[in-house]
């Protein structure tokens, strides 16, 4: 049994996945007995992504850690103002800042090559190609898992990239970053400036970019981390 004082945590997924990316977070966490909630976004808009999310919160009886994987950094960055999260844990995440769109920060690092991928439909969601899904998402997850993953992906809104945030809760929050360093789809020169410019406590894995699968022992680490202050 974990000595954390907060025993809620709350998981945001990223945009070409939904919340059973966090399958093997959500085991240990249980079996740690924390009360764990997994948001199934919309990805329609910033703007519904934070909803869904404050939604969630809004049922938590306590004090809550907020997580966000990818895109999920930016929901969890605005959704993270709710008064009952105490600690943001950002897992290859993005974090925008205040007035700040996801289109913004990506200008503070090298463009990612495993973005390629991305392809926009005839309705403005953006898919990511079956086929360069595990190289650039996911080289070191298990290759059924990877066709799973691809077979189910949830395309995002492209114009939510463009969104600016109203807020950004990490000035007000403690926060955590799990940085992935062979990330193909969120360079870690990006995640690393965004880590030092929150602040946050960091810690560096050799991981793609899906670490809630491969190093979900990291991520869970992390949590506890979290969860302690």
């Amino acid at each position: 049994m974990a000595s954390a004082k907060i025993r809620n945590v709350v998981l945001v997924h990223g945009a070409f996945t939904d919340g059973n990316v966090w399958s093997h977070v959500i085991a240990g966490l249980q079996s740690r007995e924390f009360k764990v909630s997994a948001v199934q976004l919309p990805l329609s808009s910033l703007e519904e992504d934070v909803a869904a999310t404050r939604r969630t919160l809004e049922r938590q009886d306590g004090p809550a850690i907020l997580v966000g994987h990818s895109w999920g950094g930016a929901v969890i960055t605005e959704a993270g103002m709710a008064s009952n999260v105490k600690a943001l844990v950002y897992v290859s995440a993005l974090a925008p800042d205040v007035g700040e769109a996801v289109i913004d920060v990506q200008k503070h690092g090298p463009q990612s090559p495993g973005m390629s991928g991305a392809r926009p439909d005839n309705h403005g969601f953006v898919w990511f190609d079956p086929d360069a899904y595990r190289s650039a998402l996911a080289s070191d997850v298990d290759r059924a898992r990877v066709g799973i993953l691809a077979a189910t992906q949830k395309p995002i809104a492209g114009a939510s990239f463009a969104q600016p945030l109203k807020a950004a809760a990490w000035h007000d929050r403690p926060s955590w970053y799990l940085l992935s360093t062979s990330d193909q789809a969120l360079s870690p020169e990006l995640q690393r400036f965004m880590a030092q410019r929150m602040g946050a406590r960091t810690t560096e894995v050799s991981s793609s970019h899906m670490s809630p699968l491969s190093h979900a022992d990291a991520v869970m680490a992390m949590i506890e981390a979290a969860a302690s202050v």
